[in-house]
């Protein structure tokens, strides 16, 4: 059953849906430094979504991946220390507020 299941959890990990703010918001998918993005924008803000698995030491340097990945799907300029996350230091999903 374990075996079943870790093809299944790598189909999911591969989609990314925005949360209920970004729904109408159109996709962009994007790959800086060989990292994958989904990242969403409505208005001044964008949700960025990291696809894939990293190591922990690997993730480090997302979160100005994540500024990399709003700016050049938006063309706007990213606030710095906007980034915010659900949950404190997940490196899988953040909301960045944007100067456009």
């Amino acid at each position: 059953m374990r075996i079943a299941m870790i093809p299944l959890l790598l189909v999911l990990a591969a989609c990314a849906s925005p949360s209920p703010e970004f729904l109408a918001a159109p996709r962009h998918d994007l790959q800086i430094d060989g990292i994958d993005f989904a990242v969403f924008q409505k208005a001044n803000r964008a949700e960025v979504i990291r696809l894939g698995y990293l190591s922990r030491r690997d993730r480090e340097r997302v979160p100005g991946l994540m500024m990399q990945a709003a700016e050049q799907a938006s063309g706007c300029r990213a606030i710095p220390f906007s980034l915010k996350t659900r949950v404190p230091g997940d490196t899988a999903e953040a909301r960045i507020n944007l100067k456009c």
